[in-house]
């Protein structure tokens, strides 16, 4: 079995229509979407993209998710919510925090980490920290997002994590989808390319309330080290 991870989508449309047509994903038995699709300024369209390929997606919900859900004032949310309609905001309060599947002995899928959908970690977490953060997962091999930045290590007690980065809005320090895809021989981190000025243009133009900060990460990815130094730092390591 063959599965596509593919992370904080962040609403960027083109950006999740170029990894839905890259042949590596098209080939792959299942999708995971694995939470914060939505938050961002083509919601509905990214939700419905994902719901026409029926049973093939497999859904977690991130914290950005939740906080369209509960209409939070933050990052556009609101918008985001009236944007989606009750049907859809129905469907995406049912995704869960976490998902099992037996490919590569075993995989917990996560938005975060398996106890939290907004807990923060880095490459440069402690490796008793980070063992800390995983301890719930059911299996050693814990796949999640969240930091939008690609990451696969190693753990204090031996679990493996990997951080399958961001489709929508990568702190890479260059342009582009980054995902992950995984089978039975293991995991491979991944990137498509596509056309980020043009995309940066319709997120621009969707009256999203904080499109202008969306478009300058996607035109000027932050540096990862950086990130997580300044991620690291907010968690008081």
């Amino acid at each position: 079995m063959r599965v596509a991870a593919l992370y904080d989508v962040h609403g960027n449309l083109p950006a999740l229509e170029a990894v839905l047509a890259d042949p590596r994903v098209v080939s792959a038995d299942l999708i995971v979407s694995g939470g914060d699709l939505v938050a961002g300024p083509m919601p509905s369209a990214c939700f419905d993209l994902l719901a026409g390929l029926g049973s093939r997606v497999l859904y977690l919900r991130g914290n950005a998710d939740r906080l369209v859900g509960e209409r939070d004032e933050g990052f556009g949310s609101v918008w985001c919510a009236d944007e989606l309609g009750a049907e859809r905001l129905a469907v995406i309060a049912t995704w869960p925090l976490t998902l099992d599947l037996g490919i590569a002995s075993g995989v917990t899928f996560c938005h975060a980490t398996p106890r939290s959908d907004e807990e923060i970690v880095t490459a440069r977490t402690p490796d008793d920290q980070l063992a800390e953060a995983l301890e719930d997962a059911s299996h050693e091999l814990v796949v999640a997002g969240h930091t939008h930045m690609q990451v696969d290590r190693l753990a204090a007690d031996g679990r493996r994590f990997v951080c399958a980065g961001s489709v929508g809005m990568p702190y890479e320090g260059r342009p582009g989808a980054f995902w992950a895809l995984l089978d039975d021989d293991g995991v491979q981190l991944l990137r498509t390319e596509y056309d980020v000025a043009r995309a940066a243009d319709a997120i621009a133009a969707s009256g999203w309330p904080v499109a202008a900060d969306h478009v300058e990460l996607l035109l000027e990815p932050p540096d990862p080290d950086e990130v997580s130094a300044t991620f690291e730092a907010r968690r008081g390591a």
